[in-house]
């Protein structure tokens, strides 16, 4: 019974895993960065046509999901329903995430290619750890990130 378990836990965590692919001519799709360069701040929108869009960083990935209307010319996107999955490089250990489960610190020491940031990770516990040691502000959840938050992150005010 314990093998059957392990079997099907080891199965579904491979079923479930995904990994963000770009070569070296990746660049994001809203700060057109050449991704191979950070990988640690990697991120992905699948979209429910099959396209995949890539991002230099949680903030571009954010940007383009919460304001799809400004990506309609290049995309075609009208809502929030053209989006299958979003996916973000876990800071820690460099593995693809669900953004949709990961927390994101806001105000820390570390910089992205794209300026101030929210770097992701997996579990709660690791962003805690992270933000007390490179100064973090908070912790958002992927609910708790706003246009307006990515906004002051692009340094509107």
């Amino acid at each position: 019974m314990i093998k059957l378990l392990l079997g099907l836990l080891l199965f579904s965590s491979l079923a479930f895993s995904h990994e963000i692919k770009y070569d070296k001519d990746a660049v994001g799709a809203v700060r057109h960065l050449k991704l191979y360069k950070y990988p640690s701040w990697v991120a992905e929108i699948e979209l429910s046509d099959g396209k995949k869009v890539l991002f230099s960083s949680p903030k571009g990935m954010f940007e383009f999901y919460l304001h799809p209307a400004s990506w309609y010319r290049d995309y075609h996107i009208k809502s929030e329903k053209a989006f299958k999955n979003l996916y973000v490089t876990d800071f820690q250990t460099a593995k693809t995430i669900n953004a949709k489960g990961a927390f994101f610190v806001y105000g820390t020491d570390e910089i992205s290619p794209a300026g101030d940031d929210l770097v992701a990770f997996d579990s709660y516990k690791a962003a805690e750890k992270f933000s007390k040691k490179h100064h973090g502000s908070r912790i958002f959840g992927f609910r708790d990130v706003s246009y307006g938050l990515i906004k002051f992150l692009n340094g509107a005010q």
